[in-house]
């Protein structure tokens, strides 16, 4: 049974008036974890029903991720096959599952800094695979990276030196709904955004420190980068014209790069057209390459919720790959090698339609998101999940499952327990505070647990294999 809620007693935390639905507490300056933009200056205040809001932050995707917390967050138990069970119990039965599975794969993967190195050894214990919920994006902007190098910058330096913006193929506010209050507020600098192959973010028109403009918004994103690519090397645009004007629009998007102070460009992989983004992102990185011979810019890469952008720095840091990595057992066979990375073989959505994963470990402690459509029926799963995905498997299960499944609630960072998590830029590590205090393990617990149990089952079968008949 979980311990009841504790009132919040951190430095920053502050009274208020009690009651069973009005506001009892309020941590200041909370890092809102939803977001990989991670804003640092939000008012959680928490009510005496245990739910959560923050009423000055005009954010909707924070507004919609702290709905899903309430007192029944404090009461949600581990359950097998959808039978209430002990955490103990969850634990061995999932632990038998990994112990039984010969190719696990570990998706969804959202979880903190502090979960993913748990996850990791965790894997390097029972010979798992790591992917992403975000695979697909994170793979684009790697690949990118892998074969041409990329030329990045940082959300600070946006804010003091951009006063143009490119945004490519993207409405940045869509889903990162503080950005452009993040790059530009209180600063006195009046900033041009240009949207190219798309329209004009709405939440960009509607500020008074932006000028936007889109062009090229109906061109394939794949012909205006051949054309600019050839325009940043120094073709004429007469030379490149074939009727569509995009050439002509380049020249002069060109020309007013070079007049600007500093040209951030903006890009989101994830909304980029699949399944060649890398391609797009790599021709960018290539332009951007090629304009600061002449003047300066770089490239702001939006993306990495859910934890996906920690998760994937800290699996490269511990293995020197990325995520679509596969961890081999120390008692692997011989010619095996210890790590294999591959980012096509690797994606969960294949690995899952083609049975080369015979069990699932799914980890959403951010996000709510359903297990896998290309997960079967008989294969087994074990969720790690907040407690809003324990009711989101219930409603959505259309058809019974015939493997084992255990789902086992656990703590949202910044939410229930402390953690880490990287900026979108990578380059702060940023600190998350817990803004209440239901008594759910986290991640890296619950992965230190399995490991445990998975390292006592192989020494007992060891054991058993070395007596003497």
């Amino acid at each position: 049974m979980h311990e009841p809620i504790r009132p919040i007693t951190n430095a920053n935390a502050t009274s208020a008036a009690r009651g069973p639905l009005r506001s009892v507490s309020a941590t200041h300056d909370w890092t809102c974890p939803f977001c990989p933009l991670l804003c640092d200056d939000i008012e959680a205040r928490l009510s005496g029903d245990h739910s959560l809001a923050a009423p000055a932050t005009q954010c909707t995707r924070l507004a919609a991720a702290l709905a899903r917390y309430d007192a029944s967050d404090n009461v949600c138990t581990p359950s097998v096959d959808g039978a209430p069970v002990s955490l103990d119990d969850a634990l061995e039965e999932a632990s038998a599952v990994l112990m039984r599975a010969r190719r696990p794969l570990f998706g969804g993967c959202g979880t903190d800094i502090a979960g993913a190195r748990a996850l990791y050894e965790l894997a390097a214990g029972c010979g798992a695979t790591l992917d992403s919920v975000h695979g697909d994006a994170l793979n684009a902007a790697t690949l990118a990276l892998q074969d041409r190098g990329a030329l990045f910058t940082t959300l600070s330096e946006v804010r003091s030196r951009a006063d143009l913006l490119v945004v490519f193929g993207c409405e940045p506010a869509a889903r990162h709904p503080r950005f452009y209050e993040r790059i530009a507020s209180g600063t006195p600098m009046q900033r041009d955004i240009r949207f190219v192959c798309g329209g004009i973010d709405p939440a960009a028109s509607a500020r008074s420190d932006t000028r936007a403009e889109s062009m090229l918004a109906d061109a394939s994103p794949h012909d205006v980068l051949a054309i600019w690519s050839a325009l940043a090397e120094g073709r004429k645009p007469e030379s490149l014209e074939n009727g569509s004007g995009i050439a002509i629009a380049l020249a002069s998007l060109v020309e007013r790069i070079v007049g600007a102070r500093y040209t951030a460009f903006v890009i989101e992989p994830d909304a980029l057209p699949q399944p060649h983004a890398a391609l797009l992102i790599e021709a960018l990185h290539r332009i951007v390459k090629a304009i600061n011979r002449v003047c300066r810019a770089g490239i702001l890469t939006l993306g990495g919720a859910d934890g996906a952008l920690s998760v994937n720095q800290t699996v490269t840091w511990l293995s020197g790959f990325p995520l679509r990595t596969r961890v081999s057992t120390p008692d692997r066979p011989p010619g095996t090698p210890p790590l294999d990375h591959d980012p096509y073989r690797y994606r969960t959505e294949r690995l899952l339609a083609a049975r080369e994963a015979d069990a699932l470990l799914w980890i959403a402690s951010f996000d709510p998101h359903p297990l896998p459509g290309a997960l079967h029926a008989d294969t087994p799963a074990i969720v790690l999940g907040a407690p809003a995905l324990a009711s989101a498997m219930t409603s959505a299960s259309s058809e019974p499952r015939n493997a084992k499944t255990v789902f086992i609630p656990v703590a949202t960072p910044g939410i229930d327990s402390d953690g880490h998590l990287f900026r979108v830029d990578t380059s702060v590590v940023v600190p998350l505070h817990a803004a209440r205090h239901v008594a759910l393990p986290g991640v890296a617990a619950i992965a230190v647990q399995l490991a445990d149990q998975l390292a006592a089952g192989r020494a007992a079968r060891a054991a058993l294999t070395r007596r003497p008949a």
